[in-house]
């Protein structure tokens, strides 16, 4: 063994972000007793997707405790729909409650991970040096890296120019000219917030949301204090969100057709705050409501009619210097653009650094699509774990239900190489991959997500939906209880006496 290879670190699991994916990862390693890990994060604290997005406005649209731990409830959410700045401090309070900060490498982005298959480990590379693990597992998130179109011209523009995951806070909008390019749910919550300081805001819309009210209030200082003396009232509630939106998942997955109740209480939100009939036409989605996300804003339309704010109903098409230019034609002038254009989700840039037992990319793996085993393995990639991984998303809950499911998984996973014992792996079969992924897929097509009319980020390139979960989260939680060793090839090292030249890892059935 070379001798830059007898110091390399050697952990059993390494965790990748340290979002709720990897927070909850490690604290679910811990729990099982498992302190042989480390999570490597690439920037200088802990929170992914909540420490980035920081813009004016930030907040969740998931009820503040349905969209925590179950095993740390938090009695002192301030509101019921959180923002950015409490949902973050929670992350750091996990951190710290649970002991994890000795096991976190900041500034340890993951440059590139390789199988290695004579000995059952992988390889990484980090911005600060490298490691081997026995098991990897990727909490990288479909919502971490910012995607910005190509808009010719735009190396042209004078002002400033940034995504909204990544804000300019030393810049000042008071008095600017501001162009904000897309209507996603972070554009909705960006637009009231800068509105009423801005000179003039232009937004360039390419296609309409749905936009429901949103029922936020504070929470007062009774349910706090009920919550904190009796822990059981905080289970309580959130069991009743969890609940209601179980019962909700029929009308998107089955019956989308009952989804037109909901269009009419959308389309009273946005008559009650737009008067303009023109305005309104422009506003109005096509498509059945649920098809995009669902965005919750009381505040959206009702900037939007401020005179100080012009819509676009088209895409920005290309930049002249400080002019911006519709896909309509339309010009408008601006000292700054905002994008608010969404993430690589069907191409997440963690797949292109990983480098499976043939050699090939887990980008080029997926270059036809996405697809995992129950939405963590992928063949060819032995003991890597995807968490939020291909069809886990959800369309009306809560993502930290699908995080604690694929936790479960995990757990069983790395209790299932105990077992077997010795240097061993396991690889996804490629029948059982195709086989999950052919009932994810015929289940989808009844689902609003595909039956909507309309183009979503839930879609890859090809049209197929790799991004959503059609089912319950209860049905997802029993399809990821536990790991069949029938799905997967196990792995073992070769007897060094049996090695082969190429130094090629023998396999025995499952």
């Amino acid at each position: 063994m070379a001798e830059h290879e007898q110091v390399r670190e050697h952990v059993r699991v390494a965790v990748i972000g340290s979002g709720f994916g990897g927070l909850g990862a490690a604290v679910r390693l811990r729990r099982e007793g498992i302190t042989d890990f480390v999570v490597l994060e690439r920037s200088d604290s802990v929170g992914g997707t909540w420490r980035d997005n920081s813009y004016p406005g930030c907040a969740c649209d998931v009820p503040s405790h349905l969209y925590s731990f179950s095993f740390a409830p938090n009695p002192e959410w301030p509101r019921t729909f959180s923002g950015q700045r409490h949902i973050r401090a929670y992350l750091e309070h996990v951190t710290d409650t649970f002991g994890l900060r000795p096991h976190i490498r900041f500034g340890s982005e993951v440059k590139r991970a390789a199988w290695d298959a004579e000995r059952l480990r992988w390889e990484i590379e980090t911005a600060r040096g490298s490691l081997t693990a026995d098991v990897v597992v990727s909490a990288t998130g479909p919502l971490s890296d910012p995607k910005v179109p190509d808009v010719p011209g735009l190396d042209s523009f004078p002002g400033r120019v940034f995504h909204s995951a990544r804000w300019d806070h030393d810049l000042d909008l008071t008095g600017k000219r501001v162009a904000v390019i897309g209507t996603g749910a972070s554009a909705i919550q960006i637009v009231p917030a800068i509105q009423p300081k801005v000179g003039r805001l232009t937004l360039f819309q390419r296609t309409p949301a749905w936009v429901m009210p949103r029922m936020d209030r504070a929470i007062s200082g009774a349910e706090r204090a009920l919550h904190r003396a009796l822990p059981v009232t905080t289970k309580l509630r959130r069991g009743l969100l969890w609940g209601i939106r179980e019962l909700q998942v029929q009308a998107f997955t089955k019956h989308p057709n009952e989804l037109g109740f909901v269009e009419r209480i959308a389309k009273r939100n946005m008559a009650s705050a737009i008067k303009d009939p023109a305005l309104r036409a422009k506003l109005t989605p096509d498509y059945r409501i649920g098809c995009k996300r669902i965005l919750l804003s009381s505040e959206y339309y009702p900037a939007l009619a401020r005179p100080n704010v012009d819509v676009v109903a088209a895409g920005l098409g290309e930049v002249r210097g400080s002019t911006l230019v519709g896909a309509d034609g339309s010009e408008a002038e601006a000292d700054v653009i905002i994008f608010g254009t969404g993430f690589h989700v069907t191409d997440m840039p963690i797949a292109e650094r990983v480098v499976g037992a043939d050699g090939r990319t887990l980008a080029e793996t997926w270059k036809g699509g996405m697809e995992a085993l129950r939405g963590a393995s992928a063949p060819g990639f032995p003991n890597w774990m995807t968490i939020i991984g291909p069809n886990t998303g959800l369309g009306n809950s809560s993502m930290i239900l699908v995080i604690e499911s694929q936790l479960n998984y995990m757990a069983d996973y790395l209790r299932q190489l105990d077992v077997l014992g010795g240097r061993v792996a396991l690889d996804a079969r490629p029948a059982a991959v195709r086989g999950w992924n052919h009932r994810v897929q015929e289940r989808m097509k009844r689902t609003v997500w595909n039956t909507g009319g309309c183009t979503s980020w839930y879609l890859d390139p090809s049209g197929r939906n790799t991004t959503i979960w059609p089912g319950t989260t209860s049905e997802f939680r029993r399809a990821t209880r536990k790991v069949d060793l029938a799905e997967y090839e196990v792995l073992r090292a070769a007897p060094a006496a049996a090695k082969s030249p190429a130094g090629t890892s023998a396999e025995v059935g499952a």
